[in-house]
């Protein structure tokens, strides 16, 4: 059985999948601080501007970037909405080991504790002793 075209991708995996690529990261982190053009983007890498243009193309069908005309410049914006989109899918994981976290710092402070009928540590018995 064989599939025509690409394998339809849910937005995160094309999201994670543009920052998978240092070169992309480092252009979404100069995004952040302001609007660039192709050119300035280019400009710190020893690459042709079509690559960097090949580059933010990935990022922008990801939805991570848009360009707008503004006379003749065609700048980068970032969408900042994007990453609503990718905090939520890791908060609801980072949630959830959390929980399991405090599931287990609640199982080993009962393991700390002396049980009801058992012998207590030689240490406790001693200040007992002590204090009597």
């Amino acid at each position: 059985m064989t599939q025509e075209g690409p394998m339809p991708q849910d937005r995160l995996t094309l999201v994670f999948s543009a920052l998978a690529d240092p070169t992309r990261r480092d252009i979404v982190a100069r995004l952040a601080v302001g609007d660039a053009t192709v050119n300035q983007l280019a400009a710190p890498y020893d690459v042709t501007v079509q690559a960097v243009s090949k580059q933010i193309k990935v990022l922008e069908d990801a939805g991570l970037v848009s360009r707008s005309r503004d006379a003749q410049r065609r700048p980068v914006h970032l969408e900042a909405g994007v990453f609503d989109l990718m905090t939520k899918w890791i908060e609801r994981y980072r949630q959830a080991a959390e929980e399991r976290f405090t599931r287990l710092d609640a199982v080993l402070d009962q393991l700390d504790r002396p049980q009801p009928g058992s012998a207590e540590p030689a240490a406790a018995q001693r200040e007992q002793g002590a204090a009597s």
